[in-house]
């Protein structure tokens, strides 16, 4: 039985962090599909020989699909520049309903490997540019009668082989996901839903391509379509849905959708990082 409304996102206003391609982007492109209007604080603003997209090519790509879009080139670890891009998105959309923290660095380096200004790359992008952009954008929230976080972070997975695989990495993406359940808790009477979102596998992205195995890591990986069509799922979901770090194949077989071919990944997809097999 499905347990998301179709048209809750018509008209409704996203914050994203980043999204200039991979899953924000699909994130991003899917809900304009639904109606909403999308605005990116990103800081691709030229393309990158390396890297497919800018902010710019991602507006145009969420308009085509159907939605409404601005782009607001910005780093979010800068506060003037996150409350630029709240201020941008409240303007040109008449205020905020999500917040998408998109947004990540990956560094799988050992603690004897790892510098720390690489250290600190992760902290203020993945944990501080979470808690910046959501609080800047707290009071459009408030205002809104369809609030909602999502935050794409893991599961807390304590097993030991998790917790010393790449501490550094590991403290910054459970810093995300602490941060959004502390959310759920201290906004429940508000009314605002905060969630996380993870995928059950590795996801073709250019991250994945660049850092984690090339292609052929790439032909063990889902497509991002599978965490775009997770993530309009839980935000198109009531407000007492909240608290809950979701994986991506649950939401989707909560909607009723368990086969997950179209999303690629062959027979033996790899399981993305604090995912144990089930």
């Amino acid at each position: 039985m499905t347990q998301s409304d179709p048209g809750a996102l018509q008209g409704r206003t996203i914050i994203m962090s980043g999204g200039s391609r991979g899953i924000g982007l699909a994130i991003a492109v899917a809900a304009g599909r639904h109606g909403a209007n999308v605005a990116l604080l990103a800081k691709t603003d030229q393309p990158d020989p390396r890297l497919p997209g800018t902010v710019h090519t991602a507006v145009e790509e969420i308009e085509a699909a159907g939605g409404k879009a601005v782009a607001v080139v910005g780093d979010v670890r800068k506060e003037e520049d996150v409350a630029r891009a709240v201020a941008t998105a409240a303007e040109h959309f008449g205020g905020i309903d999500i917040v998408v923290n998109n947004a990540s660095a990956l560094n799988t380096a050992g603690t004897a490997d790892l510098t720390p200004k690489r250290y600190d790359l992760m902290q203020q992008i993945n944990s501080r540019g979470t808690f910046l952009l959501t609080s800047t954008a707290l009071p459009h929230l408030r205002a809104s009668d369809h609030a909602r976080i999502l935050t794409l972070s893991p599961p807390i997975n304590l097993a030991p082989h998790w917790l010393g695989r790449f501490p550094a990495y590991m403290l910054s993406k459970y810093g995300m996901s602490l941060l959004t359940l502390g959310w759920a808790a201290e906004f429940a009477d508000a009314g605002i839903a905060a969630n996380c979102l993870w995928p059950q596998t590795t996801i073709a992205t250019a991250a994945v391509i660049n850092l984690l195995g090339g292609e052929q890591a790439a032909a063990r990986s889902r497509t991002p379509e599978i965490m775009a069509d997770a993530a309009v799922a839980v935000l198109s979901r009531p407000a007492h849905v909240t608290g809950r770090t979701f994986i991506d194949i649950d939401v989707l077989a909560e909607d009723g959708i368990t086969d997950l071919s179209p999303y690629g990944g062959g027979d033996d997809p790899e399981l993305d990082f604090f995912v144990d097999p089930s």
